[in-house]
């Protein structure tokens, strides 16, 4: 398979030149267009993602090793498709809205500043992850693995601690309110 090393990639709109099935290694792509595009199998190893658009992007078998997102729309993607050799992300002020994370190892990931709203984290691994400033409204947590998560500066999640496992996890007034919202009661 073709490599590309250290390439700088600026305001290309991938629905018109299509991305080469190769690896891409150490490389930065700034404001470029991914949307609706087909990354299956293409392989990204230390790669920077800048205010880029990967919305309804299909990322089937896709490597993501030690990759970066910063400022990009990820509206709908399906991570639980990805390639899960080596799969490490983070995420800063990122869109991540409607997509899914379903089974993922996210063991020690970052996600900083990012609206997760209906986002699947059913069945994650999300040991020691961070939610710094995210907007979790209507995320899902169904026996997902949460031990030592820093949810110290998150908000609006809704979390059944009898259905996950929450040891060690962090939380903070008022949003730890959010571990009580299946039992329906008014907390004054």
């Amino acid at each position: 398979m073709k490599s590309f090393n250290n390439q700088i990639i600026n305001g290309v709109n991938h629905q018109v030149e299509i991305l080469e099935l190769a690896d891409y290694e150490s490389c930065t792509f700034s404001n470029c267009d991914f949307s609706k595009v087909n990354l299956t199998k293409i392989k990204f190893i230390d790669c920077d993602f800048n205010d880029c658009n990967f919305s309804e992007v299909i990322i089937n078998d896709t490597f993501f090793q030690e990759v970066r997102f910063v400022a990009c729309k990820m509206m709908g993607l399906h991570f639980d498709n990805c390639n899960d050799f080596g799969f490490q992300v983070c995420f800063e002020a990122c869109i991540l809205n409607y997509s899914s994370f379903f089974k993922v190892r996210l063991i020690n990931t970052t996600f900083d500043n990012c609206k997760l709203v209906d986002v699947d984290f059913s069945e994650a691994d999300l040991t020691n992850a961070l939610f710094d400033n995210c907007d979790l409204t209507n995320a899902l947590f169904d026996r997902s693995v949460l031990l030592k998560t820093n949810f110290k500066t998150a908000y609006n999640y809704s979390i059944d601690p009898e259905n996950n496992k929450i040891k060690g996890a962090q939380f903070s007034l008022p949003e730890v309110t959010g571990l009580l919202n299946k039992y329906s009661i008014s907390i004054g």
